[in-house]
Order: C-alpha cells, then sequence, then structure tokens
C-alpha cells in the first residue's frame, strides 16, 4: 500500500507556491472535487478558480494496479449497490472562502435574507467570527463534492450541508455520514475498478454442432486480482479497492441448450476458469461449457460470459472489509449446425 504523508495546510500551501501552484503525479489521478480522469494528471492550483488546497484536499487515484485495454470495463455491483454520489472533503483556506462567497453576496443574486444568513455564519460569529482567520494554520473548511460521472444522477445533491470547519486532525461532525473516510474512499475507488473482458475461449470455436459439448474456457493470466487505492494527501487517509474473479457464468442465448455444470456458474479453480480443450477429450464432459441442441439456423446464439469479481478493502488505521460482487460480461456470437448425416 502506497505511503501517505500528513502534511500541514500551510505546508502545502506554501510548497504550490514554490512550485508555481502545479501538483503532477505519474500514474495517479488527482481529482479536485471528484473530478478528472486518466493514469496521469497534472492539476494546477489556480485551474477554474481553485488553489492549491483544493487541488490537496481533493481525491488522489492510483490506477497503477487496476485492469487495462480497450476491453476493460466497470464491475456491475450486485443488489443496485452505487457508490456515494457525493461526499465532503477539505475544499477552503479562511482567505480563500472568503474570495469564494463574498463576490456572492455582493452580486446579490441570492437574496438578501440568504445573504444576510450567510454572513451571520461565517463572519459575525454564529458560530464563526471572519471566516476563522485566526485559525487559518489549525484547521480547513469542507465543502461537498460530486463524484467523478455522477452528475445529475440520484444523490449527487444529497450533500448540502453548509460549508464547514474542522480542526486540523480532528474528525468532521457525526452527523455528517457522507464525510471522507477510509470507508468513502474504498467506495470511490470501486467506481474505479476495470477489469479485464470475458469473452471465452471455445471449443469447437465458433461453428459447433447439435449435441456436441462445446468446451469453454478463459486465459487464467487474465483474470487476476486488480485494484485501485484512493487517498486524500492532505488528511493522510487511503483505502485500497481489490477485486478477485470467483466464477464465471454461462449463458447460451437459447433455452435449447445445456450448461456445464448444469447451474452454468464455472468456478475458478487454481486460477483458471475451466479447462482447455485438448486432442482426445472429445467424448469427455466439459467442466466449463455448453451442449447446444437446436441448430441456429442462418443465425447465430449469442453466448455471455459474465464474471463475478469479490470485492474487498483495506484502509488507513486497519480499516476494511467487503463491498458488493460486481459484475462484468461480454456476448459473442456462436453458429450451431445439425450434423450431416450421410447415407450411402
Amino acid at each position: 500500500m502506497p505511503a501517505v504523508v500528513r502534511l500541514s495546510l500551510r505546508g502545502l500551501v506554501l510548497a504550490g507556491l514554490v512550485m508555481g501552484a502545479t501538483v503532477t503525479t505519474a500514474q495517479a489521478d488527482v481529482v479536485p472535487g471528484g473530478e478528472g480522469t486518466g493514469s496521469e494528471t497534472q492539476v494546477e492550483g489556480d485551474r477554474k478558480g481553485e488553489n492549491i488546497s483544493a487541488t490537496a484536499g481533493a481525491v488522489v487515484f492510483d490506477r497503477t494496479r487496476n485492469g487495462a485495454g480497450e476491453a476493460a470495463g466497470p464491475v456491475t455491483a450486485a443488489a443496485r449497490w452505487t457508490p456515494p454520489a457525493c461526499y465532503y472533503a477539505p475544499k477552503y483556506t479562511p482567505d480563500q472562502l472568503q474570495k469564494h462567497l463574498e463576490p456572492i453576496w455582493e452580486a446579490e443574486s441570492t437574496g438578501y435574507q440568504w445573504d444576510a444568513a450567510q454572513r451571520d455564519r461565517y463572519v459575525k460569529g454564529h458560530p464563526y467570527t471572519d471566516f476563522n482567520k485566526d485559525k487559518a494554520d489549525e484547521g480547513y473548511w469542507w465543502d461537498s463534492y460530486v463524484t467523478a460521472g455522477r452528475e445529475g444522477q440520484p444523490g449527487a445533491l444529497d450533500c448540502d450541508k453548509p460549508i464547514f470547519w474542522v480542526d486540523e486532525n480532528n474528525d468532521p461532525p457525526a452527523d455528517i455520514p457522507q464525510a471522507v473516510t477510509p470507508e468513502i474512499l474504498a467506495q470511490l475507488a470501486y467506481a474505479e475498478i476495470r477489469v479485464p473482458s470475458t469473452e471465452v475461449d471455445l471449443a469447437p470455436e465458433g461453428t459447433t454442432k447439435v449435441n456436441l459439448p462445446t468446451w469453454a474456457w478463459l486465459d487464467a493470466a487474465q483474470f487476476k486480482p486488480v485494484s485501485v487505492t484512493a487517498s486524500v494527501p492532505l488528511l493522510g487517509i487511503e483505502a485500497t479497492t481489490t477485486a478477485e474473479p470467483v466464477s464465471v457464468e454461462i449463458e447460451p442465448g437459447t433455452p435449447d441448450a445445456e450448461t456445464y455444470p448444469a447451474s452454468g456458474v464455472c468456478d475458478i479453480r487454481n486460477g483458471r476458469i475451466g479447462e482447455p480443450y485438448a486432442k482426445g477429450k472429445a467424448d469427455g464432459t466439459p467442466p466449463c461449457g455448453v451442449k447446444y441442441l437446436r441448430s441456429s439456423g442462418d443465425d447465430s446464439y449469442e453466448l455471455t460470459a459474465t464474471v463475478t469479481w469479490k470485492i474487498e478493502w483495506t484502509g488507513t488505521g486497519g480499516a476494511g472489509g467487503d463491498l458488493p460482487d460486481g459484475d462484468f460480461g461480454a456476448t459473442q456470437d456462436v453458429v450451431v449446425q445439425e450434423i450431416q448425416a450421410i447415407n450411402r
């Protein structure tokens, strides 16, 4: 697991000034506010009006141990579970919050009553005074972020708490369940997991015969555990989410077929899914495969192979546990022909 270094907010701001307010990460994705994609991203401290503290307080994804390639894709969680659509994390220093809010108040676009309530909250001591400038070296202002790709989806606007202060090295208020923690990071990393395609090798390949057992297997070299680490360097917390393949389900694409085993679910054994066909096994029963009972005619059947991935996480302070299993599948066409009998 990558090491995490805890730095003070002042140290991070000064570091950003020394570096020209630019942070570069190799093979990792710094995501201010949960935005941005790619395995290598350069984040400028002043981009979109954000500055180095927002970058430092952002979620960083390390995808160096993730699945890759054009055919790789995200898993679909069981029971319609999804990672959080929004969360809270550090965003502003006192000066930055002032620069963010005062133009809004001066524009008077949000109404006098709302503006007055905001000034009362952040300036006039109910509960904060002068944006907490007297505590500038002791903590950060936290605000909500929308998870990348979840904009406009249900839950994206659920993080509607007003901007709040958290002292450095303290936990956020207990009544804010979406405040970023190792477990929240693990869930965000879940959404970044990519696993390889599940197109199976078949024997016979492409075209098979009615009532002939067709062997199916998957290249075990592709089906190894993958993982993504999410961290917030400013807080010194992280979590690694790992997906490990456990089984593949074969769906023939027609009810006129039998699967091996009868459930259609082939467990992964000794790092292998199914068994490659070899000469001399034609009369045997494949440990993973299908037997079609009717010709596909001038068309083909669409066979689907779906791999189930067991997903676990570990995080800062020894935290960890299970997350919902994830599925990822692919389809392929199989032509099934009648066995031609020759009459003499």
